[in-house]
């Protein structure tokens, strides 16, 4: 149990809250954000959005978390992932990210704070 607890620990400084965030400069990054980069922009995480799968758009990065502490002086690598079309939305404001459609998760670019307006109004209406 203790061996567990001690894995679990790490896993969980690098996960997100669920949230929307933003990478701009206030001052706060989010720890370990779940974050994906696809042609040359940043995407983050958005919880609870009704979406639907499209078309497999290419490979997303997942960036390596750093902030473990490098208790074994090693870095994680960056992860490579499916990048897919969320319908209706364009992909420069919003794509998915996983190894299947139904494991995809929707992942947004912000400018500052804020998201995108089409992501805005696939959150309102869902």
């Amino acid at each position: 149990m203790l061996l567990a607890a001690a894995i679990m620990v790490p896993a969980a400084a690098c996960s997100a809250t669920g949230s929307a965030g933003s990478t701009g400069s206030t001052g706060g990054e989010k720890s370990c954000a779940i974050q994906f980069t696809y042609q040359n922009r940043t995407y983050e995480d958005v919880a609870n959005v009704d979406f639907t799968v499209g078309q497999k758009l290419g490979t997303a990065t997942k960036p390596p978390c750093n902030d473990v502490g490098g208790q074994d002086g090693g870095e994680e690598s960056p992860e490579s992932v499916i990048a897919y079309r969320v319908e209706g939305v364009s992909p420069e404001a919003a794509i998915a990210v996983g190894a299947t459609p139904g494991e995809a998760v929707f992942v947004a670019s912000y400018a500052g704070d804020e998201l995108p307006p089409e992501v805005q109004k696939l959150i309102d209406g869902s």
